[in-house]
């Protein structure tokens, strides 16, 4: 592996800057890193590299830099603002909601972007393999509160301890559809310290509807409860149109009409999921850039 040059390792601290600022202290941010301590993440603040590897460098940067666009303009769909409105809501009015859309309109994207503008806005992505004690863990690391030797009813209230503290705290588990229901049974408990302290927002695909419905019906344990504390709604983002994939291509490089219109074909198909839609405008480059060879 080559190594990183002084420049490389000053960009990665500057950034690092900017994530310790999004927490309390410099040590919950060193907590919340994988694989690092505080005693490092302090040294590269302070310019001190010596004795710091490239490999810590570089596994820092992978946390840090979450969503790397790689030179690709983010155009800003209804879905984007109307998310990043509820966002807001939730985190100045400690709102609680259940926000549902397709896979591939951008939710993702404008949650990480989110948590990285924003102080003490912190992002779980869930998955169905979460048992209880991962999900509490890996929420504590993310709030950056260290759990050796705590138990799993320790470790949650040391989370909700954390956050009451904290100024306009939010939680944003995103696909939280993929948690089995004895780990959403952890959002009853959550809301119930956090209440009115804490905003909340779930992002999933619109599969948890008929998920709720089907527990609701079967008078399944906790789905009346986590129904009642997202006010009995889900809220719905607008789907992506023509129109804003006409302007995602437009924001990176193509203006050519007919290469929009391929675009546009080839994405329709597929609800223009914005992943097919990257990829398909990064082929319609390649093939104008070919062309001009």
């Amino acid at each position: 592996m080559k190594q990183l040059t002084i420049e490389q390792k000053q960009s990665i601290r500057e950034k690092l800057v900017e994530y310790t600022k999004r927490f309390p202290t410099q040590t919950k941010a060193a907590n919340s890193l994988k694989g690092t301590s505080a005693g490092t993440v302090n040294a590269i603040l302070t310019g001190k590299f010596e004795n710091i590897s490239d490999n810590m460098f570089l596994n820092i940067r992978s946390q840090i830099e979450s969503t790397r666009m790689d030179g690709w303009q983010l155009c800003t769909t209804a879905a984007y603002q109307d998310l990043n409105t509820l966002m807001q809501d939730a985190q100045q009015y400690q709102n609680v909601a259940w926000v549902v859309g397709p896979a591939g309109i951008g939710k993702t994207t404008a949650a990480t972007l989110y948590a990285r503008q924003n102080r003490n806005v912190f992002l779980l992505p869930c998955s169905e393999d979460m048992h209880k004690s991962d999900f509490i863990h890996e929420l504590a690391r993310k709030i950056g509160i260290r759990t050796d030797g705590l138990t799993v009813r320790e470790t949650l209230s040391a989370i909700t301890d954390e956050l009451v503290t904290l100024e306009h705290p939010l939680l944003i588990f995103d696909e939280g559809d993929k948690l089995t229901d004895s780990v959403m049974y952890y959002f009853i408990s959550l809301y119930n310290a956090l209440e009115d302290k804490c905003g909340m927002l779930f992002l999933s695909t619109p599969y948890i509807k008929r998920r709720m419905d089907r527990g609701l019906k079967l008078d399944r344990k906790g789905y009346d409860e986590m129904h009642s504390r997202i006010c009995r709604r889900f809220v719905d983002l607008s789907k992506v149109t023509e129109h804003e994939v006409s302007a995602v291509c437009r924001a990176n490089g193509l203006s050519d009409e007919r290469e929009i219109q391929r675009v546009i074909a080839d994405s329709n198909a597929c609800g223009f999921d914005l992943r097919r839609v990257k990829k398909a405008v990064h082929k319609q480059r390649r093939i104008a850039a070919a062309a001009r060879l």
